[in-house]
């Protein structure tokens, strides 16, 4: 463990990590690099202040919608540093203090040993005699580089068309050379990344990066937040800079008032680095995100999941169409039976009733305690699909719980596509939800929760609260509150995270659940790309992407939608109890294959040998590594060539056995390797859509020497 303080600041970190505070003779406090160990960037200080902390009545120290050079934040000086260990974690917390106002800072880094990256928070404290109203408060921010050598990475995102990666140079999109030097100042602008609401990556992803075209100097950073959140980049007079925060006022109403001797934490962020680009800053970062996540038995067990409703029941269920389902899901060799939407249902519309949460006596005349001791019988953890968040404004529940219990601007309830939101800082709200699972746990042996959340409350509410922000904020963590208390009190239920597809996969909420729906998409020939670009946002293991073949596909079709969900959680659907005996052939032949390397892709980290995928990209490729072996999965979509180069330059050098894992019955792709430049040409038929797993086993070319010597 690397610890050393002087006057002139602090060297933290480990084998894999090395932060350098910077602390000028004023007492300012800059990072002058956070790197991989022993890699200390060889760059001028750019003199970003740690901490930026908005406050109504000092704001900024130059006029901008930025979140650099705050005036409090201009204002904190160094005022000391502290070392402890908490568990497998090493912590580093920097002080900082306004003699002003009587705020202290404190930002808390920590690390795994071995592992390139930290998580960062940052506590605010009013010990000054008046109230400060907080506007806005960073959990990271620090100088990297110049802005005319870096690269961006970001990902807009939407309903069934999630994470959608472009990398361009910083230049080309918000931050213009403006000759700032000339001016003597910093500029205004900013590339500010924003997600409004409750849907925490409905628009964009908390996920982003820069990287230095030159060096290969890499940071990719996630907001771990469940609400509202920002990042931005920009340039000062010294270099580009960025800032990771939580909910703000400028985009959030988000105001947060702090007494003399309140404190405030920010929302956690965490940062991974690598002088290797960004496939090793993705390394860094998977390996961090399976240090941060819930112990739980699934991390291991990571059994196949069968959904009924994906282009099959699409929440339709009843006894007679389940159990036949249930059958073939059993035969095909899933492990888990979820039946999703419409098993609470007596009528034909739903929608605007949820919230009570009993079965249907009408789809199950003999009670879903039939079919729920079928899945059972037929060896599956039985599951269910649950909103737990909202209820109808037709629901029982609407009038038995009381006002406070909901979400509410100006004294009304928010209601939003028929539906109010539970407030679940109120104690009969949290209640009510824990009845509900103790219930359905403990009365029907549920063992896995599809949790699902379709609407987005918008700005937040006004109860009990300093602005709606603020009060958004304390309704979402009190919801990570209520889901750390239903995983304490049922150790080994599986909880699915969903919201509408993936419009909340964040790390607040995957830190806790086990694994992420990634899209509502039904159309299996445009999912690839999403299943694809999924590991950039989260662990293979918590992947889970929809693979629903059908009666009607060719056998590559069938073979193309089940490769889309073998590289992460195999999540299954279709109608498979309609199948041909070879058709189910093709589906069990799949599972197996995932069930036989799945422990693998549970310490893989990803690799893109075409890069990050375009939406309407021929040709798609994504590998998981793990030890010697490479797990490859390509899908072509028409392609207008027969052939494809994939750059593997981690086997550059390397001999390779190359195996097809599925489908194996299906032609085979001609391979083409090239050792020396480290190159896997794959040459298939054009068809409208054929996809094929590969295991790739390196092996190292013995040099001539060691030949003659043998």
């Amino acid at each position: 463990m690397i610890s050393i303080e002087s006057a002139a600041g602090v060297i933290w970190g480990h084998s894999a990590l090395e932060l350098v505070v910077d602390v000028a003779p004023d007492g300012s406090v800059a990072v002058r690099s956070l790197s991989t160990g022993g890699d200390r960037p060889d760059a001028p200080l750019v003199a970003q202040p740690l901490v930026e902390v908005l406050v109504a009545g000092e704001g900024r120290a130059r006029v901008s919608h930025r979140f650099s050079e705050t005036a409090v934040g201009r204002r904190l000086v160094y005022a000391g540093s502290l070392r402890r260990t908490d568990g497998k974690w090493n912590e580093l917390h920097v002080d900082l203090r306004d003699e002003r106002t009587g705020l202290v800072a404190r930002t808390t880094f920590r690390s795994v040993d071995g592992v390139a990256a930290c998580q960062i928070t940052t506590t605010v404290t009013n010990h000054g005699q008046e109230s400060l109203t907080l506007l806005g408060l960073t959990s990271f921010a620090a100088g990297f580089g110049r802005a005319e050598d870096l690269d961006v990475l970001r990902a807009d995102s939407e309903w069934l068309g999630e994470g959608r990666w472009s990398r361009r140079p910083l230049r080309a999109d918000a931050v213009p050379d403006l000759n700032l030097p000339l001016h003597g100042q910093d500029g205004r602008g900013r590339l500010a990344v924003v997600s409004t609401g409750t849907w925490s990556t409905g628009t964009v992803l908390p996920t982003g990066g820069l990287v230095d075209r030159g060096t290969g100097q890499a940071w990719l950073w996630q907001v771990e937040h469940n609400g509202p959140w920002r990042w931005e980049v920009a340039e000062r007079t010294d270099g580009a800079y960025v800032a990771l925060l939580g909910p703000t006022d400028i985009d959030h109403q988000w105001q947060h008032r702090l007494l003399p001797g309140d404190s405030f934490t920010s929302v956690p962020v965490s940062v991974a680095v690598s002088r290797s680009g960004v496939d090793g800053a993705i390394a860094a970062l998977t390996r961090h995100r399976r240090e941060i996540v819930r112990p739980h038995p699934d991390r291991t067990a990571l059994p196949v999941v069968f959904n009924d409703y994906m282009n099959t029941i699409m929440g339709d269920p009843t006894t007679e169409k389940l159990l036949p389902l249930v059958d073939a899901a059993a035969a095909a060799g899933a492990e888990v039976f979820c039946i999703d939407a419409g098993w609470y249902d007596n009528g034909s519309s739903w929608w605007d009733s949820v919230g009570e949460w009993q079965p249907s006596q009408t789809r199950f005349p003999n009670g879903i305690d039939e079919v729920i001791a079928h899945i059972r019988d037929r060896g599956l953890v039985p599951g269910l699909w649950l909103e737990p968040e909202v209820i109808g404004v037709r629901s029982p529940m609407a009038d038995r719980l009381p006002p406070g219990a909901f979400l509410q601007r100006g004294g009304v309830r928010l209601v939003e596509h028929g539906r109010y939101h539970l407030d679940l800082r109120h104690p009969r709200a949290v209640a009510h939800l824990d009845a509900v699972i103790d219930r359905l746990v403990g009365e029907l042996g549920v063992g896995y929760f599809k949790l699902d959340y379709n609407i987005d409350a918008g700005a937040g509410t006004d109860v009990a609260a300093d602005s709606a922000g603020a009060g958004l904020l304390a309704c979402n963590r009190a919801h990570l509150a209520w889901l750390d208390g239903v995983l304490d009190r049922h150790p080994g239920l599986i909880l699915e995270n969903c919201a509408s597809g993936a419009m909340r996969m964040d790390y607040a909420m995957l830190a806790r659940t086990q694994l992420q729906s990634t899209s509502d998409q039904q159309d299996f020939l445009r999912y690839p790309p999403i299943a694809v670009a999924a590991p950039m946002s989260l662990l293979p293991e918590q992947s889970a992407s929809w693979a629903y073949p059908q009666p009607d596909m060719s056998d590559e079709e069938i073979a193309f939608t089940l490769c889309t969900g073998m590289l992460g959680r195999l999540y299954l659907s279709g109608r498979l109890d309609l199948m041909t005996a070879e058709q189910l052939d093709s589906v069990q032949a799949a599972v197996r294959v995932h069930q036989k390397i799945r422990a693998d892709l549970a310490t893989a980290v990803p690799l893109w040998p075409l890069g990050l995928p375009g939406w309407s990209d021929r040709w798609l490729s994504l590998a998981l590594t793990s030890g010697d072996v490479t797990y490859l999965a390509v899908w072509q979509r028409d392609a207008d060539q027969e052939s494809v180069t994939l750059p593997l330059p981690h086997l550059r050098g390397s001999d390779v056995d190359l195996e097809v894992l599925y489908p194996r019955d299906l032609p085979e792709w001609t391979p083409g390797w090239n050792a020396d430049g480290g190159e896997l040409t794959l040459t298939a038929r054009r068809l409208p859509a054929s996809a094929r797993l590969f295991r790739i086993t390196s092996r190292t070319i013995p040099s001539p020497t060691e030949g003659s010597a043998r």
